[in-house]
């Protein structure tokens, strides 16, 4: 019988997870290349899923996808690994059981690691694989973005009319990254093709459940449920998941009460976990009406607590003053508490901090920028860098700073690990310095990463990094582009020692609304002028700078001298065509920057007089 109709008069029953399976065995390599290296294991995986209850079972073809395999230095296997796969599981089905072409997703949060036009390509030419073998339906599993779905669902109506399951799988109860409802979700798929749309992985069926109890049933289309275990544990370098048959079987009830058609299983599950379903699916009865439950949020009005004007606001109104001071390498905050207090005396509009420049650890910004706005009154701009915190790290730290009033932020990649004090540290880049900027301004929305409600809005201001010291300038600026579309609100450049390339700065973002702050750091010698224009990446010193600097020697106080006189005529250029300086102090030589925001401050009296 055709599987929709099949599905219209009972519950399903999938399979669960074969990576476990094969994990369990020893197996440390592609799962999708046991296909060809050993069937066997794969062919007697389906058969225990089967002889537990199964009736409908998927192809071991999870990631045997161009872009996943290339991993395993498998991408040119993708027909091969595929074709072979449809007839492992025809061959264990035998005829017996309904077999789905199991396609999953390609993105989690990185969304820049392939763009939707490799993913699509890469989806087709998988599917068309599968679905010349004669499988039964295509399963799109393991959804973490919508719009990734989408296009895998709508691709797969166009290549073919079986039918479509896709499972989303979500963080949060009820909800997609970006705040989208699961029920809404649902919808749009459905909308360009989807037969059954449900969701699978990332939670046990505790969380699951409750995400199906918000759901209302779909005229003209099912549910599916595919659960993991449990919660994972992670011991001895291994993960492992409750063994919780018992608790399935009671879960399973309750699934089927919501309305689920289709119900299997996801990582940590067995045939043991699939039995459970099986016999309860025999005592339960499929339903057409259910009781939705709301989700209820709490959603307070964002804090009005902002005295002060935003800092794109600010320069856009009038020239204005940015000080990086960096965080101590040692534990005493002395000296960076002095600069800090006399730049405030200064004028500065704010103090800004990197985020362990150079990837070597500093005192804790966060903490710094707490004290400089208590202690003293300046207000803090602080730096956060994808390098290191995962997602779950940089939600909290921001959360941090919302609690603390400290709203002003520059979003950046961050140096990599091996050019600071531990080369062998992990950089871990959950996110790009692109997607950093629109989570900082999901939290604006009162949404969390995952897509949770908070409470409560975030008032932050994003900066954004522009290097203009590239050899094509105008990718630079489509950059800038592509960060403004992430939702930036002003940027900041990295040093420039060149009036030319201020001009042409400034000539090539005419076009942009956004301000920009100009960068600017003083050189305090030629061994410190070497260093920058010939080891730190991004920065470019011309020859006459150079020149000047080595004509000083090792004379220290020429060549502060000399150092604040370039300073002075980049500041110059920089003021005739921008409103923002961003002064980087050297060494915490604050005095140097001291005297700088006060030339600046001149500058703008003889401007406005």
């Amino acid at each position: 019988m055709n599987f929709l109709k099949k599905l219209a008069q009972q519950v399903l029953i999938g399979d669960g997870a074969m990576g476990t399976l094969l994990y369990e065995q020893g197996v440390d390599q592609c799962f999708e290349e046991v296909n060809v290296t050993e069937p066997d294991k794969i062919v007697r995986a389906h058969r225990e899923y089967i002889e537990a209850g199964a009736d409908v079972i998927q192809t071991n073809t999870y990631a045997a996808n161009r872009l996943k395999l290339e991993k395993y230095g498998l991408q040119d296997r993708v027909s091969e690994l595929n074709n072979k796969a449809v007839r492992l599981a025809k061959e264990a089905a035998q005829g017996e059981v309904y077999v789905l072409g199991t396609v999953g997703g390609i993105r989690r949060f990185q969304l820049e690691e392939w763009d939707l036009t490799e993913i699509k390509a890469a989806f087709k030419e998988q599917m068309t694989e599968l679905v010349a073998g004669g499988i039964d339906g295509l399963l799109l599993e393991t959804f973490y973005d919508l719009e990734e779905a989408k296009v895998a669902t709508s691709l797969a109506r166009q290549i073919t009319d079986i039918p479509i399951i896709v499972n989303l799988s979500i963080g949060e109860v009820g909800v997609m990254n970006g705040g989208i409802h699961v029920s809404d979700a649902f919808d749009q798929l459905k909308s360009v093709g989807a037969d059954i749309v449900g969701l699978n992985c990332r939670t046990g069926p505790f969380h699951m459940l409750r995400s199906f109890e918000t759901i209302p049933l779909k005229a003209g289309v099912f549910f599916s449920a595919y659960p993991n275990a449990s919660l994972p544990d992670y011991r001895d370098g291994r993960v492992f998941y409750q063994s919780n048959a018992d608790y399935f079987k009671a879960m399973g009830e309750k699934f089927i009460q919501q309305g689920v058609r289709l119900l299997g299983g996801c990582c940590g599950t067995t045939p043991e976990h699939i039995k459970a379903f099986a016999e309860v699916r025999e005592k339960v009865a499929p339903v057409t009406t259910k009781k939705v439950r709301s989700i209820v949020t709490i959603k307070e009005m964002s804090e009005t607590r902002r005295v002060q004007d935003p800092l794109p606001e600010i320069v856009e109104k009038r020239k204005s003053v940015i000080v990086e001071l960096d965080p101590p390498k040692k534990l005493s905050t002395k000296k960076f508490m002095d600069g800090a207090r006399a730049l405030k005396d200064a004028g500065v509009d704010a103090v800004t901090m990197a985020d362990n420049s150079l990837a070597s650890p500093r005192v804790d910004n966060l903490a710094l920028g707490a004290m400089i706005k208590e202690q003293i009154g300046v207000r803090p701009l602080v730096h956060v860098t994808c390098r290191d915190r995962n997602l779950i790290g940089l939600q909290s730290h921001l959360m941090g700073l919302h609690a603390l009033g400290i709203d002003d932020v520059l979003a950046i990649t961050g140096d990599p690990t091996k050019i600071g004090d531990f080369p062998g540290a992990t950089s871990v880049y959950d996110v790009s310095s692109f997607q950093l900027i629109s989570f900082i301004k999901q939290l604006n929305e009162g949404i969390s990463f995952s897509g949770k409600e908070l409470g409560q809005k975030a008032n932050f201001s994003v900066g954004a990094a522009l290097n203009p010291n590239v050899r094509h300038l105008d990718k630079a600026v489509k950059r800038m582009e592509k960060k403004i579309d992430s939702g930036a609100d002003y940027f900041m450049t990295q040093p420039i020692y060149s009036s030319q390339q201020i001009e042409e700065l400034a000539n090539e973002t005419k076009h942009i609304s956004k301000p920009i702050y100009i960068g600017i750091m003083p050189l305090t010698g030629t061994r410190n002028a070497e260093f920058l224009h010939n080891e730190v990446p991004g920065i470019k010193l011309t020859d006459d700078i150079r020149h000047a600097m080595a004509a000083c020697g090792e004379d220290r106080e020429a060549s502060t001298k000399e150092g604040i006189a370039i300073a002075k005529s980049l500041i110059d250029t920089a003021l005739a065509h921008f409103n923002g300086i961003y002064l980087i102090t050297p060494f915490l030589r604050y005095e140097i920057t001291v005297e700088l925001t006060q030339y600046i401050e001149s500058k703008k009296q003889a401007i406005y007089r």
